[in-house]
């Protein structure tokens, strides 16, 4: 076997020697050599760089892809799932405001059969039969004022069963009020009159110790400026009242007049003003 050269000193120096021989600008064919050997090293060297760079550029783009994984997979977890809540219903204002309008209204003419659309016939015959009570009730206050003022009695009883539906609205049972006689002083004593909702948030309707009382009060009104024009019509000319009645704006009503000539003629109030 051959063995190895054991390193010396000599050694190296001839081997320098000769390569600085070889690689001598005088000696021939220098630059062939030295193309050749600048060829070598930088194919080798920029190929090296290369595939690092390269390397370096997957090693990147893989660490890139892991932690975007990563910080999805996180915020899965850690997210806080929103409950789902329904907001509250808020109530309308205005809607509010004319439920509690219409719960305290003086009336709602409830009480007429001609408008009792919807009723069973059982309905109607009690609807017929507290008119009837009413009517019994107060003819003979309704006789004695036209008797005194010459206001037909079938008027009257025709008014004060349509303002106070039959005697049951909250105006006639709270006020003993049967006509929808209004308060328009400024220095009514407490107690004179109390709030409804009728035409207006602040519509004040006149109290009245006794119905009876109301009844005077009715003739009273009639007997003002605004209606006095009515007297010149006889008492049993009880249609020329109801329409100069709604001509005098008594109520807001266009209908007014009709309504008060049909409880008339249904219940056969007339009869009264003999």
């Amino acid at each position: 076997m051959n063995k190895p050269v054991p390193y010396s000193p000599d050694a190296l120096g001839r081997l320098f020697t000769q390569a600085s021989q070889y690689f001598d600008p005088r000696s021939r064919g220098f630059w062939v050599k030295a193309t050749v050997v600048c060829m070598v090293v930088y194919t080798f060297t920029f190929r090296d760089i290369s595939l690092s760079l390269e390397f370096s550029e997957a090693v990147a783009a893989a660490d890139a892809e892991f932690q975007g994984a990563s910080r999805e997979h996180s915020s899965r977890e850690t997210k806080p799932v929103k409950a789902s809540r329904k907001e509250p219903r808020r109530k309308n204002k205005k809607s509010s405001r004319k439920d509690a309008e219409d719960e305290n209204l003086a009336n709602t003419f409830s009480n007429l059969l001609f408008d009792a659309s919807g009723l069973t016939e059982a309905q109607k015959a009690e609807k017929r039969r507290k008119m009837q009570a009413y009517v019994r009730q107060y003819a003979d206050y309704a006789v004695a004022e036209m008797k005194k003022h010459g206001i037909p009695a079938s008027i009257t009883l025709a008014q004060g069963l349509l303002e106070s539906d039959a005697g049951e609205s909250r105006l006639a049972v709270q006020n003993n009020n049967h006509f929808g006689i209004k308060c328009f002083s400024r220095t009514c004593k407490r107690g004179h009159c109390t709030n409804y909702t009728d035409d207006s948030h602040k519509d004040f309707f006149r109290k009245f110790k006794t119905p009876e009382e109301s009844f005077r009060a009715h003739s009273a009104l009639l007997k003002g400026e605004r209606y006095r024009f009515l007297f010149r019509h006889k008492a049993t000319e009880y249609e020329a009242w109801a329409e100069g009645l709604q001509e005098a704006g008594y109520a807001t009503d266009p209908r007014y007049a009709q309504k008060l000539i049909g409880l008339i003629n249904e219940l056969k109030l007339y009869q009264y003003d003999r």
